[in-house]
């Protein structure tokens, strides 16, 4: 029997990954929204994103070849991604 809301020690955390997949879209929708404007802000948005998903990729590869969980590297990446939604509200 799974136990969804834990946080499994041999399986991929599936309930982890589907609410990083649910915020993320948060995050997509705020930053198409500024994209859209097409001024310089949406110029610094773009290459923002770009610079912070090259950042995730070497800390999420720096964190399993260290050892860390699945579970590890999806929650460092639902901080990420609550950081970007805290900060795109704002602006």
């Amino acid at each position: 029997m799974f136990n969804f809301f834990g946080e499994p020690v041999d399986s991929f955390p599936w309930l982890a990954s589907a609410m990083l997949a649910f915020e993320s879209c948060e995050v997509i929708r705020l930053r198409l929204a500024k994209l859209a404007l097409g001024d310089h802000a949406a110029d610094h948005e773009a290459r923002l994103m770009v610079a912070e998903k090259v950042d995730a990729m070497f800390e999420a590869s720096a964190s399993l070849m260290s050892g860390a969980s699945a579970a590890a590297v999806i929650g460092r990446y639902r901080e990420h991604v609550a950081a970007n939604t805290l900060r795109l509200s704002i602006a």
